[in-house]
């Protein structure tokens, strides 16, 4: 059985706003390593589970739908948002 994991998206790096953070993704561990294609180069597999990515609602909507389909998931904890105050003045401290 394929292993799943549940997390929650990230901010983007390059966004100021908080949109597309508040629904969680599901993902497929790699069932097999990724090898150079000799011809091109490129990095790649007979592994077609990776390119699905899935986005629910909730958390408890991810675990529903791994436990409906009989995947095995791993939950993966939102990481912790820090705000960082600074005011322009403290740039002349």
């Amino acid at each position: 059985m394929p292993t799943a994991r549940i997390f929650q998206r990230p901010k983007n790096a390059m966004q100021s706003g908080k949109a597309r953070t508040q629904t969680w993704a599901l993902e497929f561990e790699p069932a097999e390593a990724k090898q150079p294609d000799p011809l091109t180069g490129w990095a790649g597999s007979g592994d077609t589970r990776e390119q699905v990515k899935l986005s629910f609602p909730s958390q408890d909507a991810a675990i529903a739908y791994c436990e409906a389909q009989g995947f095995d998931y791993e939950l993966i904890a939102a990481p912790e948002r820090k705000l960082k105050l600074q005011a322009y003045a403290d740039n002349f401290r």
